[in-house]
């Protein structure tokens, strides 16, 4: 991309399917009583039912629509709607494709690769222009599809998590294992100044994402690669599997079992899965400040347990930022410009997530990565501060 990107402010306009998908929130709350697993079952199974119907009119909506007057399309398919920081990808990408007249198709294929694979065989039959691969957990299933978009020529752009194979035109992320590692080294120091300088003798309880997840894969090494440095500490872990109910279970269960013994709390995303871990441990009657509960990805509810002290140092995933960048390289490439090299460096003055470094993309046959920048909150940036995303979206 040439240049510098112009400001960029939210628009307050959104397709009506979009309209559906923002309705649904994270699942799971905060609260602290003795009910806190039961309401987070509840608010789940209203967000999965909300974003299930926001799935089925967006797949409705992609089948009987095309483009308009030779309008651009771009298709996407995202994971889990209800989902925050899916919601900030869904927002950057139609606010960006408003910008420049280009029309969006949206399908929530909920992480399903049999739904991911149908999308992009409707999105190859209404011709489109470009592809977001917005989430996914099965990456290896979903690459013949991905094969297939590569045979039509569409560019294929990724988030989140990008496809082990194919050719990805760029891979738009944070470094997960670098944002991990910041995150628990701050941990650490936590523990430290709890404990005179010193890191004791414990346990680390770890909260993880699905293990099938490439992401989850990442975040263990990034944590690992700071925890191995200290033999003194004892690893536990309990598959939070991307939702609240399972990370308070799990959260439960080994803080029982090895009670006195835990001296810090690592939660993969607390944006999903932090206000889980948070009742599990006011539920047992204990202090979450106690336990510098650390991690990557924020959302609106990690924001107030962050200003409530309630989650210690988190990462904030820069996700509606790296929407808006793929859509922006995806108007270079319409626009015939060509994308920045690797070993290049791009940059925004102001931004959070400049300077971004391109870099091979090791995951997939061919393509590149832009690594951009991830503010560790509270220590690098407020809470507050209004170019978190979690702080623009209602």
């Amino acid at each position: 991309m040439k240049g510098k990107f112009v400001k960029r402010i939210l628009g307050t306009v959104l397709a009506v399917t979009m309209g559906a998908m923002l309705l649904a929130g994270c699942g799971g709350s905060g609260s602290s009583s003795s009910g806190a697993a039961e309401q987070t079952q509840t608010d789940a199974a209203d967000a999965q039912s909300t974003g299930a119907a926001a799935a089925e009119a967006a797949v409705n909506a992609a089948d009987n629509s095309g483009a308009e007057g030779g309008k651009k399309t771009i298709g996407m398919v995202i994971k889990h709607a209800q989902t925050e920081f899916i919601q900030a990808f869904v927002i950057g990408a139609t606010d960006t494709c408003n910008k420049y007249g280009y029309e969006l198709k949206v399908v929530d294929a909920q992480a399903n690769t049999d739904q991911i694979l149908n999308a992009i065989d409707n999105f190859i039959t209404q011709d489109i222009d470009a592809f977001i691969m917005a989430g996914a957990e099965d990456l290896v299933s979903l690459v013949p599809g991905i094969e297939r978009l590569n045979e039509e020529g569409i560019p294929v752009f990724a988030l989140d998590t990008c496809p082990e194979g194919g050719k990805v035109e760029m891979f738009i992320t944070n470094d997960i294992k670098e944002s991990t590692a910041k995150a628990a080294t701050q941990m650490i120091e936590g523990i430290k100044e709890k404990n005179g300088g010193e890191v004791p003798e414990g346990v680390i309880i770890e909260i993880t994402g699905a293990l099938v997840d490439m992401y989850t894969t990442d975040c263990h090494e990034g944590l690992m690669s700071v925890l191995d440095q200290y033999p003194q500490l004892t690893v536990e872990q309990g598959e939070g599997n991307w939702n609240n109910d399972d990370s308070y279970a799990r959260c439960s269960d080994l803080l029982a079992r090895y009670g006195d013994q835990v001296v810090g709390i690592y939660v993969h995303t607390p944006d999903i899965m932090g206000s889980g871990v948070v009742s599990a441990v006011e539920n047992a009657g204990l202090n979450p400040a106690d336990y510098f509960i650390s991690g990557i990805c924020i959302g609106k509810e990690g924001i107030g347990l962050l200003q409530e002290g309630k989650l210690y140092a988190v990462v904030e995933q820069p996700a509606l930022d790296a929407a808006i960048l793929a859509v922006e390289y995806i108007h270079d490439l319409f626009e015939g410009e060509a994308l920045p090299e690797i070993g290049e460096t791009v940059e925004e003055e102001g931004a959070l997530w400049s300077p971004a470094q391109v870099i091979e993309n090791t995951y997939c046959d061919e393509g590149k990565t832009l690594l951009i920048q991830a503010p560790l909150i509270p220590q690098e940036c407020d809470p507050s501060d209004p170019q978190l995303w979690e702080n623009r979206i209602e």
